[in-house]
């Protein structure tokens, strides 16, 4: 259980070999799967920091908030969208994690490092569609 009793979503975008990051470059440029992002938390509140909130410029942004502390400042049930940090150290917030795999592999410099099997989390969901610039990209939601 969490010491602030405060559940979150967290959204990430891996690469086959869970890299986040690749040549100081985010994994998640492509408008289908922001879409797809916002849908996923259309009735809840998605927070990020200003690194992320690029990708969502040009969309409805009145769900969306930005801080430099914003995995702090989610609430139960929002969505916390992490690009550029990992998400290990709140692994204990964590509702569920929803991961969107490229099905490909990058030189990643970051990479996502939760151990999803050996933490006790399990794949609830696991959905392919087309993105805009990858014909395939799988959305896998995991829940304790």
């Amino acid at each position: 259980m969490s010491d602030r009793g405060i559940f979150v979503n967290v959204i990430v975008c891996l690469d086959d070999g869970n890299g986040m990051m690749f040549n100081q470059r985010r994994q998640s440029r492509d408008r289908v799967l922001t879409e797809n992002i916002l849908k996923t938390a259309e009735n809840s509140r998605l927070w990020m920091n200003a690194y992320s909130l690029e990708l969502f410029q040009n969309g409805n942004t009145d769900r969306i908030s930005s801080a430099g502390d914003f995995y702090r400042k989610a609430g139960t049930g929002e969505y916390a969208l992490f690009e550029n940090t990992d998400p290990a150290p709140f692994e204990n917030l964590t509702e569920q994690f929803i991961i969107y795999r490229w099905n490909r592999r990058y030189p990643s410099d970051l990479k996502f490092s939760v151990p999803l099997a050996e933490h006790g989390w399990h794949l609830q969901l696991s959905q392919d569609f087309k993105g805009y610039s990858h014909d395939k990209i799988t959305k896998e939601v995991y829940f304790k």
